[in-house]
């Protein structure tokens, strides 16, 4: 659309799959929305390209359902480190192996079927009085949506850009042509690092290495999961290697005046969790929820409870990773008690009660003791 009408109820400022889902959020309450990005779609992003059963719920919710002939279902998480091996069963179905393109694909798709207007090449230059700035044209929204990622430009724009501590790790991803050799996601953890295995197709899996190392990548990092490397020694690359940013960090502020953020812009976890996109997908939802109401306070408070969780298991699971003999003794108790370890699945994806994360805590820690 060269000519989008000069005012909208909400303007989401990025097109990726957080900006995408609030837009069809916020049209779901019946209020006019347009998301400006200055890519053009499917845009594409390196993750591990796996959607955890709360973030497939999460996207029901908005009324997004994806197909079944474009993912690769899988059961559960594997941990593996050395010759130890753990592995759980998520309790409420599959979670999905999805490449980022078709996800983002499908999430245009919809949000064109729900009547929002979408500026693909438009990138927004700076807020205005009553809105946005594209071009040389203003235009008004009643509020404004920063789903421009971790680096976002609308959270220096709206004075939200605070000097807070986060945890910047360095994430690579490739894609190998080879017939995934098991329904489990596995977490590969090495020395200094971690290696996703996703299944995603019939013969593509999906390797995505996260480490505080900047210099490390794939190919160099699977010398230290000997196992892992001669599984792949024959399969031909599927794709290039790509490169991104995973950071941990919790905003004071998330919303000042009009303009809201979301996703990453909003603050993040490791991506060690795997739960940035449901994350990003429940916050789309309260946001939409709040500007209905015109109470972005709620948004303020909210955002922080549903923040708690994955922060909490990206600290465990960062623990873990960081000291080699609490990794060992961690997956012994996995190994011998597998309930244990369903029970932490439990909590990650957000199907375990506040006492089940007490009882749950305090039963892990005294087997870990025992150990």
């Amino acid at each position: 659309m060269t000519q989008p009408p000069r005012q909208f109820d909400v303007f989401v400022i990025g097109g990726g799959p957080a900006g995408l889902a609030t837009a069809i959020a916020v049209r779901l309450r019946g209020l006019t929305v347009a998301v400006a990005d200055g890519a053009i779609p499917p845009i594409d992003k390196p993750c591990g390209e796996g959607l955890m059963p709360d973030g497939i719920e999460a996207l029901r919710n908005l009324g997004v359902t994806i197909p079944s002939e474009v993912v690769y279902p899988f059961r559960g998480i594997r941990f593996a480190s050395g010759p130890q091996r753990a592995e759980a069963v998520f309790s409420q179905g599959p979670a999905y192996g999805i490449r980022r393109t078709t996800l983002h694909q499908i999430l245009v798709d919809q949000a064109a079927a729900c009547g929002v207007i979408t500026l693909w090449q438009k990138p927004v230059r700076g807020l205005s009085r009553d809105g946005v700035l594209i071009g040389n044209r203003s235009i008004a929204a009643r509020f404004i949506v920063g789903a421009d990622g971790t680096s976002s430009r609308v959270r220096r724009w709206a004075g939200l850009e605070q000097h807070v501590p986060k945890n910047m790790r360095f994430g690579f991803r490739r894609h190998y042509r080879i017939a995934p050799w098991t329904d489990f996601m596995e977490l590969h953890w090495g020395p200094d690092c971690q290696i996703y295995v996703t299944p995603v197709g019939e013969n593509d899996v999906c390797l995505a290495l996260v480490s505080s190392n900047q210099q490390l990548r794939l190919d160099a990092a699977l010398s230290d999961f000997p196992a892992l490397a001669a599984r792949l020694a024959d399969a031909p690359h599927a794709s290039t290697e790509r490169g991104a940013i995973t950071v941990s960090r919790r905003l004071p502020r998330v919303f000042r005046n009009r303009v809201a953020l979301v996703g990453d812009a909003s603050g993040g976890v490791d991506a060690i969790t795997g739960e940035g996109l449901c994350l990003a997908f429940r916050q789309a939802a309260l946001l939409a929820d709040c500007f209905a109401s015109g109470n972005l306070a709620r948004y303020q408070r909210e955002h922080r409870r549903l923040l708690r969780r994955p922060a909490l298991m990206a600290r465990l699971m960062l623990l873990i990773g960081k000291h080699t003999r609490l990794r060992q003794r961690t997956l012994q108790v996995f190994e011998s008690h597998p309930e244990s370890f369903a029970r932490m699945l439990a909590m990650h994806v957000g199907t375990a009660s506040p006492r089940d994360y007490i009882a749950n805590g305090i039963s892990l820690g005294w087997q870990l003791l025992r150990a």
